[in-house]
């Protein structure tokens, strides 16, 4: 019998290992400088996440690139050299099957600004203050 997947309860272990393990092969060639395009000549790019499916035949790469400039041509650029990032990191990775990757913007940093503004609100220092009174 076929086990029933569960779309609530979240990745498996399996797919956060191999999505940590392509997140360090990714960010280690981009920090090299092994992709030659002029788009992304000079870019500091941080991989926030990797997001592997459950047959781990494809990947979402979280990336934004440092300080959030030009953020659509730097993931155009990515995507567009996903075939030559998917070649070097199966240079350093040994998986059954090599995942096709798509490059997303990361908003993890956008969120935590966004929530250090929130908290720094008076009304919500003054609910804080309250609290821990």
């Amino acid at each position: 019998m076929a086990k029933k997947s569960n779309s609530s309860a979240g990745p498996t272990q399996r797919q956060l290992r191999v999505g940590e393990l392509i997140r360090r092969s990714l960010a280690e060639t981009l920090a090299r400088g092994d992709i030659h395009d002029p788009d992304l000549a000079h870019v500091s790019v941080t991989v926030g996440e990797v997001r592997a499916t459950n047959d781990l035949r494809a990947a979402v790469v979280h990336v934004s690139p440092l300080g959030g400039v030009n953020a659509d041509i730097v993931i155009e650029a990515l995507n567009r050299n996903k075939y030559e990032l998917r070649r070097q990191m199966n240079k350093s990775l040994t998986l059954k099957f090599s995942p096709e990757l798509k490059f997303v913007y990361d908003h993890t940093f956008d969120q935590m600004d966004e929530t250090r503004r929130l908290l720094d609100q008076d009304t919500v220092k003054q609910d804080l203050d309250i609290d821990e009174a």
